[in-house]
């Protein structure tokens, strides 16, 4: 699996012990080994966790890097992360690019599902959000906010963040998250 591999280098490229991750990450040791050593599938909340430790984004952590500069990803090698609790489901439509950052993710939730919350970046990385179908519901710190298909959001990430489905269908929205202000 190309998570735990790709976790695994990182720590190590930042002379990172297990317990100095999961110190920055707020995830335990043990999940942390579990993980690099592909015995746990982490849920998107602990992987956004250590995405953000580790100072990479989310797709970064899923997907391998290349150097074209012209990239087509067929649907089937699109990276999906399907939270088994939840039945969230995270496609990664952004290639995977040395030098940029930006993540444009496919958030699918089912009806009633929540994504749990989010760990707060670094000051500087921005959100964007667009509904496709359905109605999300978006805590961004202390406020919360209902947007429906064809509405969009934006927020600076540097306050924890979760959303969830309130309505009766499933809900797909587009997600961009921008760290390009932090570089």
């Amino acid at each position: 699996m190309h998570v735990s591999e790709e976790i695994r280098r990182r720590r190590r490229e930042l002379d990172l012990s297990l317990e100095a991750l999961a110190a920055r990450s707020g995830v335990s040791r043990s999940m942390i080994s579990k993980i690099e050593r592909a015995e746990a599938v982490p849920s998107t909340v602990v992987l956004s966790r250590l995405a953000e430790a580790l100072g990479v984004t989310f797709s970064r952590l899923m997907a391998p890097a290349t150097d074209l500069e012209v990239l087509l990803i067929p649907a089937r090698r699109q990276p999906v992360l399907r939270d088994e609790e939840s039945g969230f489901l995270r496609r990664c439509l952004s290639p995977v690019l040395p030098g940029r950052g930006i993540d444009l993710v496919l958030n699918t939730l089912p009806p009633g599902a929540g994504t749990g919350e989010f760990t707060a970046h670094r000051r500087g990385v921005s959100e964007y959000i667009y509904v496709l179908r359905g109605r999300l519901r978006a805590v961004i710190g202390t406020r919360t906010v209902i947007a429906e298909a064809g509405d969009s959001l934006y927020f600076e990430a540097d306050a924890g963040h979760a959303f969830s489905n309130v309505g009766t269908e499933a809900c797909e929205y587009i997600l961009v998250i921008d760290p390009s202000r932090v570089r």
